[in-house]
């Protein structure tokens, strides 16, 4: 039997030694600072109508449901008619995100719209999305105080309210949105705590070999792409 105490004590030795390494600490430097990019698919590489639709293709593909709206007003009838369609109650847990305030919840009175934090006994939630990619149809989100992590991953239904305007080709063009807007806290620079990238409900292919949805997270991922 090896000597795992030898082994362990190697292994962190390089680690050790290849931290130490001025050329690799130089090489890192540089990577932090450039962002260099990686290969670049064709499919992405379009015009932004044209991102939108295989945005649209490649959310459906990883079965979440997308919905088009015409502008924010739009939001309350569309979400009261989803959470109907699927038998669901008409409750919902809210990001207390700014972006999220000209949705006119009062034209739906029937719906139980509250904001903050996911809880348990929550179903359903809606957010917003700092991004959405076209390359493989996958939302970034950002973590902060209007916009909870919990709500993206704890009830069984998530809603995303996305506007057009967000679609972008590929990752690295959403980290450079985001670097752009100084980690979307008014320009200080600081990123997130969390960057989420989701890509569809839930799942796993663990058990059987067969896919489940609602594995670990929302079995139901529906994206209301609006108008700006």
């Amino acid at each position: 039997m090896a000597d795992t105490g030898s082994a362990r004590a190697q292994i962190l030795g390089g680690i050790r030694k290849a931290l130490n390494s001025a050329e690799g600490s130089e090489e890192a430097r540089q990577r932090l600072a450039t962002h260099p990019r990686n290969l670049i698919p064709a499919r992405a590489q379009r015009p932004h109508d044209e991102q939108v639709e295989l945005f649209v293709a490649m959310a459906t593909e990883v079965s979440a449901t997308v919905e088009l709206l015409g502008g924010m007003a739009e939001v309350p009838g569309a979400v009261a008619d989803y959470l109907a369609g699927l038998n669901l109650p008409a409750e919902l847990r809210v990001a207390p995100d700014a972006a999220l305030d000209p949705i006119p919840w009062d034209q739906r009175p029937t719906l139980t719209v509250t904001k903050g934090r996911a809880r348990d006994s929550d179903g359903a939630s809606l957010t917003g999305a700092f991004a959405g990619v076209a390359e493989t149809g996958t939302l970034m989100l950002l973590s902060g105080a209007e916009r909870p992590t919990t709500l993206n991953f704890l009830p069984d239904t998530h809603i995303v309210v996305l506007k057009r305007a967000q679609i972008v080709g590929t990752m690295e063009d959403a980290w450079d949105r985001l670097r752009a807007a100084g980690g979307n806290d008014g320009g200080k620079g600081a990123l997130p705590r969390t960057v989420n990238f989701i890509t569809g409900p839930s799942r796993t292919g663990d058990i059987e070999m067969r896919i489940e949805l609602g594995a670990h997270g929302p079995r139901r991922l529906h994206i209301l792409l609006v108008e700006d």
